[in-house]
């Protein structure tokens, strides 16, 4: 994944705005996707993934601002770009009486690099019944088959729409894992929108977070991690507060919690120095720092207005 990553962005999106009537969707978005990396698009129902989905392909035309996908403009070039891109939808999409193999068979037709070699053995991986109708088969099975049709098309950039909704852990589990060795073999480039944080995590090399149309956030995933902290301490300034004073201010607090044995606070801003600083104040005692999931960094982000103190 990382190592696979080139400086030169699959895609780019500068100052990207989408308005439906009085509604922004999103405002002056700006991000890059390197080549060969995987980057995980999170937030909230209608925080405005979709429209930025729409956008990358080259189904809705923005407002304002520039987008290029794999060095063109998707909205003026959308029929050639998608001879080049996997999707994988959030909900699978296919004709009902279609079975996997027919699946297989039709598109091997609108892909000049189509691999049915390698469509088949997907199918046979993932206990894909090939001869039975799309329309019978689980939301599991429908979603590995719309990742192996994606990936048979030997795809330069991957776009998985939210694509683990609804699947059982094993299933889960087996879609990323192909997203793994497809990287491993090939280097393709992965956009995700997800609500799996706890399976993206393992996978994504960047992360980007949208809130009401805005982007928070946008970094190393690694790295990202490594400025968030859970922080617990006593304080004799601070405790018998409803709200958390400027003793943290160096590490960028986002929210505290005044409880029975302290305080507790998330910090965006954690380094070891300045903790080491932190803790050595006057009247703080049995201060500890505690790594953050990827799941806790998206809530403490986007879950909450920031500074809120329950």
């Amino acid at each position: 994944m990382t190592d696979a990553a080139t400086t030169t962005p699959a895609v780019r999106v500068d100052g990207l705005t989408v308005r439906y009537g009085r509604t922004i969707a999103l405002d002056a978005v700006s991000l890059d996707v390197p080549t060969g990396s995987v980057f995980a698009l999170l937030g909230r129902n209608g925080s405005g993934k979709s429209s930025l989905v729409r956008c990358l392909l080259g189904q809705q035309k923005p407002e304002a601002g520039r987008l290029e996908l794999l060095g063109s403009e998707p909205w003026g070039k959308r029929s050639r770009l998608m001879e080049r891109v996997g999707v994988v939808p959030e909900e699978p999409d296919a004709p009902r009486e279609m079975t996997p193999r027919q699946l297989g068979a039709f598109c091997a037709h609108l892909y000049p690099s189509w691999e049915a070699k390698g469509y088949d053995a997907r199918l046979s991986r993932f206990g894909v019944p090939p001869a039975t109708p799309f329309g019978r088969l689980s939301k599991g099975q429908k979603g590995l088959t719309q990742l192996s049709l994606a990936l048979a098309a030997s795809p330069e950039l991957l776009l998985l729409d939210d694509p683990t909704l609804g699947l059982d852990p094993v299933a889960r589990h087996a879609f990323f894992d192909e997203i793994v060795t497809e990287l491993a073999d090939r280097g393709t480039t992965v956009i995700l929108t997800t609500h799996d944080l706890a399976g993206v995590e393992r996978i994504a090399d960047r992360v980007g977070i949208l809130k009401d149309g805005r982007l928070l956030l946008c970094e190393e995933t690694e790295r990202l991690k490594s400025r968030f902290r859970s922080i617990r301490y006593r304080s004799e300034v601070t405790e018998g507060r409803t709200e958390f004073g400027n003793e943290l201010d160096e590490m960028d607090p986002l929210r505290a919690k005044v409880r029975g044995w302290g305080i507790e606070s998330v910090v965006a801003g954690y380094s070891d120095e300045r903790f080491n600083r932190f803790a050595a104040r006057d009247g703080i005692t049995d201060a500890e720092a505690s790594p953050l999931s990827l799941e806790e960094v998206f809530l403490a982000v986007a879950g909450e207005e920031k500074g809120a103190a329950r």
